[in-house]
Parts: C-alpha cells; sequence; structure tokens
C-alpha cells in the first residue's frame, strides 16, 4: 500500500475560469477539495509538486495529508485534467476520507510471469481487457496494484475476477457478473492448423 504523502496548498479566494488561469500563470494549479458532507474547498498546489506526483505513478492510489496553510485534510484523488498539448496538469479534484471510510479506487493490474506463461511460450497473446480493476478498499489500506500470476495459463484460457486474490479487506466495485481481466488469445494461423487436422482426422476416421 501507498504511505500517506504531505501535500502544501493555498487557499483560493476566487473561482472560474479567469481566476484558474491567472493561479496558473502564478506557477499553482487550481485544485477542489470536496467531500464526506462538507463544503467544497478550493486550493492550489505548485505546479512542479504536482506534475511530479501525477508522471511519478500511483497517484490515484495514494492518500493525502494536504495542509491548506495550517488546515489539515486527509485526501485521495478523483480526477486531474492534463493541457492536451503539452500533458501539464490543470485541475485537480480531491476526495475528502474520513478514518475507517471504503472509497472505491481505480487500482493497476500488473501480470506477472509472463515470460513464463505457458500459453505466451506456445505462441499465444496476453490480450489485457483490463488494465486497473474498481476496488472497493479501505481508505487506510488502498494496495498499490493487484499482483496476478499467470504463469499456468494456456492459449485460449480467460482470466476472470473471481480467479484473482485481492488484497484483505477489498472487493471489486462490479458484483453483478464475472468480468474478465485478461486472455490468452490464440493465434489465427494456430486455430486454422487446428481445424485443418481436426477436419484430416474426421475424413480418415470417415474412409475407415
Amino acid at each position: 500500500m501507498s504511505d500517506m504523502k504531505k501535500l502544501s496548498a493555498v487557499a483560493r479566494d476566487r473561482v472560474g475560469k479567469g481566476a484558474a488561469r491567472a493561479i496558473r500563470r502564478q506557477g499553482y494549479v487550481p485544485a477542489v477539495v470536496y467531500g464526506v458532507g462538507q463544503p467544497p474547498k478550493a486550493i492550489a498546489i505548485q505546479f512542479k509538486e504536482a506534475q511530479k506526483l501525477i508522471y511519478d505513478g500511483g497517484f490515484m492510489t495514494t492518500m493525502f495529508e494536504i495542509d491548506i496553510e495550517g488546515d489539515k485534510e486527509r485526501v485521495i484523488p478523483r480526477d486531474y485534467q492534463l493541457e492536451p498539448v503539452k500533458d501539464m496538469p490543470i485541475h485537480i479534484d480531491f476526495f475528502r476520507v474520513a478514518k475507517g471510510q471504503v472509497v472505491a479506487v481505480e487500482v493497476p493490474v500488473h501480470f506477472l510471469n509472463q515470460e513464463t506463461c505457458v500459453g505466451i511460450k506456445r505462441g499465444g497473446t496476453l490480450n489485457v481487457v483490463r488494465h486497473t480493476v474498481e476496488l472497493n478498499v479501505p481508505a487506510d489500506a488502498i494496495p498499490d496494484a493487484i499482483e496476478i500470476d499467470i504463469q499456468n495459463l494456456e492459449m485460449g484460457d480467460t482470466l476472470h475476477i473471481s480467479a484473482v486474490t485481492l488484497p484483505k479487506g477489498c472487493s471489486p466495485v462490479i458484483d453483478d457478473r464475472d468480468f474478465t481481466i485478461a486472455t490468452i488469445a490464440t493465434p489465427a494461423g494456430f486455430k486454422e492448423e487446428a481445424e485443418e487436422g481436426e477436419a484430416e482426422g474426421g475424413e480418415e476416421e470417415g474412409k475407415e
């Protein structure tokens, strides 16, 4: 799990597009803190710090303690926006988290032992259906990732969420179906050869 990180911010008196542009010119990224039945709070974070946090990885699964000029808030990122051309952060949404609260978080999926996977070694391809899975998790124990060992998967196998051992206290947000995480796809040429082999076998049996 990611440790809680400290983050400094300043309060914003003004909101709106004009105010947001002005704060960006000062080297800050506008942001908002909301949730837990409290009024939203407009804040700003230093641009360099915001950019580093987002691009270092794990941003959306990290708990932060934001110090807003002495007023501290426990939060988790809910969304962020990037400038479409330069990919620079231009806005961040933070969700307040109460102690002991369960939150829904998109957790990355890591596939282990791809190089020794039976189906891949035979010529199959790992087809990732979900690179992340949305989980209900304890706010104080958010997993960095779900690790899935695919070593024993064969060509044509499908990996469902029911086959994944989730961290303690975590459960899928989607609970009405056994959704697919990944498959080991069979190459088209392999399928054609198998079908031809079956056809030839049937012909031989017919001759007998």
